[in-house]
């Protein structure tokens, strides 16, 4: 019989200004993404290389999403236990009337001390009630990629796949990853 890791008790807090983004959080967050992405997570910003990564190569592209931060347009989701970063999200919408329905969810990242525990599932689970309640978001979109699992964990927490491009991550020389579309209706 396996024993299963107790989900501990998590406080869930919103980043929605640059400016309230602190330079604790800030550092948190680096810390965290910079931990995942050499743990070998594929949340690997666009201008790094492959891992390892020291922090110095995700503080541009944490900085981009921070700067990007406006209530109605960009925010993050933060999970902590006893003050401590546990895992985050970033919510985000285009203005376009086409698609301002929509919101795409990027960057879902659990502390490496953290995983295995729920957290990822926990703020995958709160995230669409933000979205809907507080941004009157329809829609809720990701890619994922193939290979790791990923389309079960989401699965899980109640998205549906709607569809793969075949081949369109390259994880190295002649390891080519479908990337999974999916999708949850608020």
């Amino acid at each position: 019989m396996t024993a299963h890791k107790r989900v501990p008790a998590l406080a869930f807090t919103q980043i929605v200004r640059a400016q309230d983004a602190t330079p604790a959080v800030r550092r948190d967050l680096t810390d965290c993404w910079t931990a995942v992405v050499n743990a070998g997570g594929a949340v690997i910003p666009m201008d790094c290389p492959l891992p390892p990564v020291p922090s110095s190569e995700i503080e541009p592209a944490l900085e981009a999403i921070v700067q990007g931060l406006a209530p109605q347009r960009s925010r993050i989701l933060l999970a902590t236990v006893d003050g401590a970063l546990a895992g985050w999200v970033l919510l985000r919408r285009e203005a376009h009337p086409l698609v301002a329905h929509c919101a795409t969810v990027n960057h879902l990242q659990t502390h490496v001390p953290f995983r295995g525990v729920g957290v990822g599932a926990a703020l995958m689970r709160r995230l669409p009630e933000i979205a809907r309640d507080e941004m009157g978001v329809e829609r809720l979109r990701l890619t994922a990629r193939a290979g790791l699992g990923l389309e079960d964990f989401y699965r899980k927490v109640g998205w549906n796949e709607v569809g793969r491009w075949p081949g369109a991550l390259r994880v190295a020389p002649g390891d080519d990853r479908d990337e999974i579309l999916m999708s949850l209706a608020l």
